[in-house]
């Protein structure tokens, strides 16, 4: 790592705070002199240009944002709007050609509890969801309000799961949650026992019109509001249609709603939201290059590792090459909706022409770059260590292999990560679309094992994120972590990954032969260069 690029940490907070006082950030690169003037077509001269200041200056702005906007900057909400316009601010002042494509989301409102009391509980998004609005008695369903508070509510009713993961079954010989529940009340159902997706089966089964899922309050992590965990039924599953709305709601909340005589309202509605996407024209209009990152994230925080982190890489590394003349067209992507389910890159996907999804070379996908208790993981494209899910489309191994090189020729070792479907490159290689894809990650709620603390350093047992999806995943918290040689020194994962991206994406603008076979060129200058 080489310390031209590494500055002060104090500065940066400094830099955060500055930022903090406006709400609509400006422009915020951090680029050396000269940078954003001239071509950067060789290697050595995007590494230069692509820094960590860079990169983190535009962290820096989204936690400023998330400040001014309720504390984060999930999809639906202000602070998702106000970084969707930093984002579109930064590409249009280096003069790149953007677009933004509007989908349509589910955003739930505030649960609005009529009586006995008149108050409202904030809300979180399930997927699965439709939209509706419900107004009625709630009616709580075999809930534990004891501590531990271990339940099994709503998992027994027309529905049984014989084991986790298996489709649902019906057990008409089973006991029965529901026994007398009133046609078109709202369900109040605890979380545990059983999968979201049973509970809602049931309910919808016993004449619910909607349903407030509430945490269960067995341990901190598990009493906040419940948001972004799915009810989608899985496949091969007798219950196949979620009809009713559904919201998530915190374990307090849920006390306050289980109380005798309570009516509310429960709405779920559509708030369409937009991904960025921007392009850089190549030779080839009909090969293209795509990079993406999720823009949003989750309600709970700001999510500067998740996923400011890769946003910041992707969009500091566009703005470096504004001016670069590659041999194949370049397109960025800013999703919104990840956090909700992949929703923003899925409507892309689904709106994109067969004609237009052929146009696509490769897919690389960035989402948390630079956690601090880090692992370089490199997602498997051939699935070379047969571990989990499947290979990815045919060309994907050709992705990986850049990604190995780099991190070979500057003696860091790395690790092989699943196309699991959990991030944005679900879509693009899902059955029928079958786009080459690739990226990093540096781990997310998963922990490090000992045998990787001693290779990568940092401290095992613990999460490779441990701030994951909390509040905490702040600038500050990013600046440095338990991952890092030397405490204090910096955001290492996020250095050395930002270079990456900016490699690989220089290395496909020329010549992506090796993984669809369509001709280009070498890097201008590669010849001699070392990472």
């Amino acid at each position: 790592m080489s310390e031209r690029r590494t500055g002060p940490v104090a500065l940066l907070i400094a830099l955060a705070a500055a930022l903090a006082a406006i709400a609509l950030p400006a422009a915020a690169s951090s680029a050396p002199p000269g940078c954003a003037n001239r071509t950067n077509t060789t290697y050595q001269q995007l590494l230069t240009c692509v820094t960590l200041e860079g990169v983190r200056a535009h962290q820096a702005a989204f936690q400023a944002i998330a400040d001014a906007n309720g504390g984060n900057r999930a999809a639906g909400t202000p602070g998702y709007d106000a970084s969707v316009d930093y984002v579109v601010e930064q590409l249009d002042g280096a003069g790149l050609s953007v677009d933004t494509h509007e989908f349509d989301f589910s955003v739930t409102q505030p649960i609005v509890q009529l009586t006995p009391v008149a108050t409202t509980h904030p809300s979180g998004s399930i997927t699965g969801s439709p939209l509706g609005t419900e107004t009625d008695a709630v009616v709580p369903v075999d809930i534990n309000l004891t501590p531990p508070r271990a339940n099994t509510s709503g998992c027994d009713g027309a529905f049984a799961e014989a084991a986790v993961g298996a489709p649902l079954t019906t057990d008409p010989a089973g006991p029965d949650d529901f026994a007398g529940f009133p046609d078109g009340a709202i369900a109040l159902i605890q979380r545990g026992g059983c999968s979201f997706a049973l509970k809602v089966a049931n309910a919808q089964t016993a004449g619910a019109d909607a349903i407030i899922l509430f945490n269960q309050g067995d341990t901190p992590a598990r009493s906040v509001v419940l948001a972004n965990v799915t009810a989608v039924p899985p496949a091969g599953s007798a219950f196949t249609t979620i009809l009713i709305p559904l919201v998530g709601a915190s374990f307090d909340a849920g006390v306050a709603l289980s109380q005798p005589g309570t009516t509310a309202t429960v709405a779920v509605v559509n708030e369409p939201q937009t991904n960025v996407i921007a392009e850089i024209p190549g030779n080839n209009a009909n090969n293209v290059v795509m990079a993406g990152a999720h823009l949003d994230s989750v309600p709970a925080g700001p999510g500067i590792n998740d996923n400011g982190s890769g946003s910041a890489a992707i969009l500091e590394t566009a703005l470096m090459m504004a001016k670069v003349k590659p041999e194949n067209t370049l397109r960025f992507a800013w999703w919104g909706g990840e956090e909700s389910g992949l929703v923003g890159s899925t409507a892309y996907v689904a709106d994109l022409s067969q004609a237009e999804r052929d146009r696509i070379a490769l897919y690389l996908n960035y989402d948390m770059v630079g956690s601090p208790n880090y692992v370089f993981f490199v997602y498997d494209g051939d699935n070379s260590d047969g571990v989990g899910a499947p290979a990815g489309p045919p060309g994907s191994a050709a992705i990986e292999d850049v990604y190995e090189a780099y991190y070979t020729a500057r003696g860091i070792p790395y690790k092989g990560t699943d196309f699991s479907g959990r991030s944005d490159y679900g879509p693009f290689i899902a059955a029928g679309v079958d786009i080459p894809a690739g990226g990093l990650f540096t781990g997310a709620e998963g922990i490090k094992t000992a045998q990787e603390a001693t290779i990568w350093g940092g401290i095992a047992g613990a999460q490779y994120d441990p701030c994951y999806h909390i509040a905490c995943d702040t600038f500050a918290g990013t600046g440095s972590g338990p991952g890092s040689t030397a405490p204090g020194r910096g955001p290492i994962a996020l250095e050395v990954n930002s270079d990456l991206v900016a490699y690989a994406q220089l290395t496909f603008a020329f010549s992506t032969e090796s993984v669809n076979g369509v001709p280009g060129r070498p890097v201008p200058g590669s010849g001699g260069f070392t990472p």
